[in-house]
């Protein structure tokens, strides 16, 4: 592809992403409904954003997966106050997993496939680990000034575990989805190469 296609191929991608992370968490999480109204839950949104850092970059990636997830969270009014957390993190995750992947592994140069499966599992990982942190922190305090202290305790208790299994199944689809995908994406062209 050219540079005028890479463009177009990136936006289109980043669209595609943002509808799938968009579906995949409005209708496929499991609510966890918290005391005070609060909830947390569990879903595959994040792997949404992990994948498309791999497949284009984690700029365009991770817009795909924030700009999905806020949306369902604007749709939403138990989580419609977390929607500008929801994007700042969600964009956090493909920013990070997309510079391991193609600023350090160089993935989509590679044709080593243990090279590519070693820093796609360590991209993922970095991404998700830095929401199994982040989210947590910048919930709590963004809870604490919302709706107040005691909420915000108990809320980040519920949110830590919630984190977590998201990160686990997330990581182990995305790394899964990748590299099944990434053979016929190479064989077909479309597997950008991203620096």
């Amino acid at each position: 592809m050219n540079r005028k296609n890479d463009t177009a191929y990136k936006i289109a991608m980043t669209g595609l992403m943002a509808a799938l992370s968009y579906v995949v968490f409005t209708f496929g999480q499991i609510r966890l409904t918290l005391p005070g109204g609060d909830a947390t839950s569990i879903h595959l949104g994040n792997a949404v954003c992990v994948l498309g850092a791999l497949l284009i970059g984690g700029f365009y990636g991770g817009l795909g997966g924030a700009i999905g997830m806020t949306i369902g969270d604007l749709f939403d009014p138990v989580y419609v106050v977390y929607a500008p957390k929801t994007f700042i993190l969600k964009l956090c995750i493909g920013l990070i997993t997309g510079f391991v992947a193609h600023r350090i592994g160089k993935i989509t140069a590679s044709t080593d496939r243990r090279h590519v499966l070693k820093y796609v599992i360590l991209a993922s990982a970095a991404g998700l680990i830095f929401n199994v942190i982040a989210d947590p922190l910048f919930g709590y305090y963004y809870k604490l000034l919302i709706i107040g202290k005691p909420a915000a305790e108990l809320a980040l208790v519920w949110n830590v575990a919630s984190t977590s299994i998201n990160a686990v199944v997330s990581a182990v689809a995305s790394v899964f989805i990748y590299m099944a995908a990434r053979p016929v994406l190479r064989t077909s062209g479309l597997l950008l190469r991203l620096s």
